[in-house]
């Protein structure tokens, strides 16, 4: 029996090369390999409060996405969050097994609470228990996240920990962050300060669909620095942001060349941004023709959803049946 495989990617927006490096550029492998369910986490989104049409939009075009890069619907189950109910009743007995303080002291939490103090949610406290719903609604093992994903899948395992000892049972497995090189990877953004994300803005973020004038602007416009250095100067962080950026999609020997203008202070960051966004828009072109080619047949992006429900909800249902009947639940 193969170990089961659990992965999101909120619905608002795109994938970004964050999304793709941070866990999806191993999907293909992952539905050969192991029992994978891929959902859009439609659910999460609300915390934003899209308007309906843009949340059907989004969540389109991230499921247009994952056919592009490889996911294939007969060997792995693709499926919308909202479209599986079971998700919100698991949800709902992790919620009650959560405590306030440990949910208060989630990094992203405090991150969130500090930059949108007017949009403090309590969907935005409770992400981590959704989260953990949506991993355990599978049983799930192994969990393709990137680095700012850790304490969540951290706080996972607490919940699955927690209803194994209430209950004394030992039914949900501890989940485990996974990548088949085992690094975590945490992509950089534009701006010159953290990890690749929608919700710092556009400017930020490289999107997979990115057209390739747009995404030349994008790049040129990176922060770097004043470039007033000498010998040996240590990179500043958004040069090295840059330098990581590049080691993704330029040649080895490219990066090695600027590497060694920098250590003698003769680096131009004008034409490093130019060979980065060249060998971007090599990287990113065939993914960009794919996604709007698949985009545009709405119909069978319906027919993949409505079919990735029915095959993630065989698995849903047995693990709420299990579940209710654990807790003391009359079974019908």
């Amino acid at each position: 029996m193969k170990e089961v495989v659990v992965s999101g990617i909120r619905s608002t927006g795109k994938l970004h090369l964050g999304n793709y490096f941070g866990a999806v550029k191993n999907f293909l492998q992952l539905q050969e390999d192991f029992d994978s369910y891929f959902f859009i986490a439609d659910y999460h989104s609300l915390t934003t409060h899209p308007n309906p049409t843009d949340l059907q939009g989004s969540g389109k075009r991230v499921l247009a996405e994952y056919i592009a890069l490889g996911l294939d619907p007969e060997k792995c189950s693709i499926y919308f969050q909202s479209d599986v109910p079971e998700t919100a009743e698991l949800y709902l007995f992790l919620t009650m097994n959560a405590y306030l303080g440990e949910l208060e002291r989630v990094a992203s939490f405090k991150e969130k609470a500090r930059t949108q103090p007017n949009n403090i949610n309590a969907g935005l406290l409770n992400y981590p228990i959704l989260m953990a719903a949506d991993i355990l609604l599978h049983k799930g093992v192994k969990v393709p996240v990137g680095k700012d994903q850790a304490q969540h899948l951290e706080m996972a395992r607490t919940f699955a920990n927690r209803f194994n000892r209430l209950y004394n049972c030992n039914y949900f497995p501890e989940p485990q962050a996974f990548s088949f090189d085992g690094i975590l990877i945490k992509v950089p953004g534009l701006s010159g300060a953290g990890k690749m994300s929608k919700s710092t803005g556009d400017a930020d973020a490289i999107y997979l669909d990115d057209e390739a004038t747009h995404l030349e602007k994008k790049i040129m416009r990176a922060v770097s620095d004043s470039g007033a250095m000498g010998m040996n100067t240590p990179k500043s962080q958004a040069v090295q942001n840059l330098f990581d950026l590049m080691a993704l999609v330029c040649d080895p020997d490219v990066i090695l060349q600027f590497d060694n203008d920098h250590k003698a202070g003769t680096i131009r960051y004008g034409d490093l941004k130019k060979q980065l966004a060249a060998d971007m828009e090599i990287f990113i072109a065939p993914l960009r023709d794919k996604i709007q080619t698949i985009l545009a047949n709405e119909k069978h992006l319906n027919e993949i959803a409505k079919y990735g429900a029915e095959k993630a909800r065989i698995s849903a249902q047995k693990t709420l049946r299990e579940v209710r009947e654990i807790i003391g639940f009359r079974t019908n």
